[in-house]
């Protein structure tokens, strides 16, 4: 069999020393592979940057970032500071303001003035060496001087050295000269460098800011308006009534499953059955049929034009929508008998279906990109490219880690080489390093585990890592529910424990989503043990009435459009790498705080949604950036308290499940 090539796809080379300068400069933050990809970031996000720079001996070292933007003008130079560990660790942050493919660079430089600054403060005051520790300062203030373009900033520093060899002054005297306010400030301004040594330049792709921050909901066009007896899908216009609702709850984004047509071939029943009768819908992810493939609308939805004012209509509200890219195809896909070889053929010549045991998905063909890459990866494109031309800017990719990561590095690479804009959404539960190859080959968003993390010990761990690590190249959306997935959590943990998921997902990243009918409370499984919805809407219509649960108070809706109006009014909760748990002496109760810039917010939220819990929280104050005791506005109860470093906090689930505080 002849060998088959792998198309080519684009990758990041550059790799930034760490050791070669005159100071070494190591453990560079934020970075992915050592510089050979890009670290995610979001136009407006606040960046922490870390690095590890030394030298020998004892003298100071200066440590400063240099941020370039894209077309190669520096936008910025900030001082990094000392972490004072004593491990030599320096930190700072950059804000980038555009979307494009930045760089930083770490630069160290040895310190003369700071080295003498220190000598001179040890011994002057102990009488050692007075006259000349003080001239060779007064040597460094002048030479430096000369280096000045600003004629006032460098005859104080003359003045400030001949005071300095004024032997008719005290000792104490001639040594404050050095420390006068408007010395250091000049001194700040124009450091004093010797051998200047760079790491980098160290890739940064900005994104817009919804990569990083959103809140998303998931619902079927198909079931609003439906009828189910007799069976009737939903229409775009039908959906469209719908949106109104969706965006006084206060979400961003709406994505919405497959909208394509539907293959007729082994389609599925009600419950994943294999039975349907003649008016069943299917499966939305079984695409394709007569009617068309994957540029192309279902019928029973209406047209591209339907498709057209569907999306102008969410716009209009102020949001936009994301759209499902499952790359499959139904039996009777237009693909299957076009180009049967991109798919897989087994040995007694049929096409092999969708498995994932003990699952199957016998309505489903999986693609297979080895037999025909470059014809089967540029269809792939062409595809996304119609709905890019249609106005889609995010795209919701279904199962990426069944497909070869250079697919996507190179799709995702392409797409936004044309149209930077564009998002795309990894839907992938699937092991650690596939999910962080997919987020480092490009992917904009990733979902995450949050679903199946529930107790304090869990979310504490994953928060930690995705806030710390992964935050270089993984940006977490945390969905509280999907069709494929009800946790446990929700099937017996009553209404409290939809608003405790809510809160959760909400504060803690700044991305997250609902699956339509989460805010009705749906939680009955189809069977004990299961994750999977009683008559998932998968399979069938499933409209529902909203008017009369809101009526009846049968809805999280008005809390949820106040988590939303929450994180929409603080930068805090917008941001993700700040994310910080603060200890609790109840392991039902978790405390944690965001911060950007001087917006601060603290959360804590029980775990228990059928019993009061209380606890003793105790807050770090260093990171907080703030002194006790300190002003806490509750937004859930608008009460208003004088916190200390430690607080203790009562939670009854029938009230409220959280306090979530700003920190004025």
């Amino acid at each position: 069999m002849a060998r088959k090539s792998t198309p080519a796809a684009p990758v990041f080379t550059s790799l930034p020393s760490e050791l070669s300068g005159r100071f070494p400069i190591t453990d560079i933050s934020p970075s992915v592979l050592g510089g050979r990809r890009p670290a995610a970031a979001a136009v407006g996000e606040l960046i922490p940057v870390t690095a590890t720079c030394f030298r020998e001996g004892h003298d100071s070292l200066g440590v400063e970032i240099v941020l370039t933007r894209p077309d190669g003008t520096v936008i910025s130079v900030q001082r990094m500071h000392s972490t004072g560990t004593g491990l030599d660790g320096w930190a700072g942050a950059i804000r980038p303001d555009s979307i494009g493919l930045w760089h930083f660079t770490i630069r160290s430089w040895g310190d003369t003035w700071a080295t003498w600054e220190h000598r001179a403060d040890i011994k002057v005051p102990a009488g050692i060496d007075v006259d000349l520790e003080l001239e060779e300062g007064a040597l460094l203030l002048e030479a430096h001087a000369t280096t000045l373009s600003d004629k006032n900033s460098a005859k104080a520093l003359q003045r400030a050295a001949s005071t300095m060899r004024n032997t008719e002054f005290t000792h104490a005297d001639r040594l404050a000269a050095a420390h006068d306010p408007v010395i250091e400030a000049i001194i700040v301004a124009n450091p004093m460098r010797e051998y200047p040594t760079d790491s980098g330049p160290w890739p940064l792709r900005v994104q817009r800011r919804r990569a990083l921050y959103g809140s998303w909901y998931e619902f079927f066009p198909r079931s609003e308006g439906a009828s189910t007896d007799p069976r009737r899908s939903g229409t775009f216009n039908e959906a469209a009534k719908r949106l109104p609702a969706i965006a006084d709850m206060g979400f961003d984004v709406v994505y919405v499953p497959p909208i394509h047509p539907i293959g007729h071939v082994n389609r599925k029943g009600p419950n994943n059955t294999l039975t349907p009768g003649p008016q069943d819908p299917g499966s939305p992810w079984a695409i394709g049929s007569i009617e068309g493939g994957h540029d192309a609308v279902h019928p029973d939805l209406g047209t591209l034009a339907d498709f057209d004012a569907f999306v102008a209509s969410m716009n209009a509200l102020g949001m936009e929508i994301a759209l499902d890219l499952a790359l499959q195809a139904a039996p009777d896909h237009p693909w299957v008998a076009a180009h049967p070889e991109w798919f897989t053929t087994r040995a007694d010549g049929t096409i092999a279906y969708a498995e994932n045991p003990p699952k199957k998905y016998q309505d489903i063909y999986p693609l297979n990109f080895d037999n025909d890459p470059e014809g089967l990866y540029a269809e792939v494109e062409r595809v996304v490219r119609f709905w890019v031309d249609r106005g889609v800017r995010i795209f919701r990719v279904d199962n990426p880690h069944t497909k070869p990561l250079w697919v996507w590095e190179r799709l995702i690479a392409a797409i936004n080489d044309t149209d930077p804009d564009v998002l795309f959404l990894a839907e992938a539960f699937t092991r650690p390093p596939m999910m962080r190859a997919l987020a480092e080959v490009g992917f904009q968003q990733s979902y995450t585990y949050f679903t199946w993390r529930t107790d304090k010990a869990g979310l504490e761990s994953y928060g930690r890592e995705l806030a710390g690590p992964a935050s270089a190249y993984m940006r977490p959306n945390f969905f509280t529910n999907t069709p494929d997935i009800l946790h446990e959590s929700l099937q017996k943990g009553g209404p409290a424990m939809f608003a405790i998921r809510a809160t959760l997902a909400a504060t803690m990243s700044p991305t997250y989503g609902i699956y339509s009918g989460f805010e009705l409370y749906e939680g009955t499984a189809l069977r004990e043990g299961s994750e999977e919805y009683l008559d998932t809407e998968k399979f069938q219509y499933r409209p529902r009435d909203w008017a009369a649960a809101a009526a009846e108070g049968r809805t999280l809706g008005p809390y949820l459009a106040e988590l939303n109006r929450w994180r929409r009014e603080h930068p805090a909760l917008q941001d993700l790498r700040s994310l910080t748990f603060h200890p609790t002496d109840n392991d039902m109760v978790l405390a944690y705080s965001k911060r950007d810039g001087d917006d601060l917010v603290l959360v804590i939220v029980t775990l228990d949604s059928f019993h009061d819990q209380a606890a003793t929280i105790t807050w770090d104050l260093a990171t907080l950036g703030r002194t006790a005791p300190f002003a806490a506005h509750d937004l859930v109860t608008g009460q208003t308290w004088n916190w200390d470093a430690t607080t203790y906090a009562e939670l009854r689930p029938r009230e409220h499940v959280a306090h979530i505080v700003h920190v004025r």
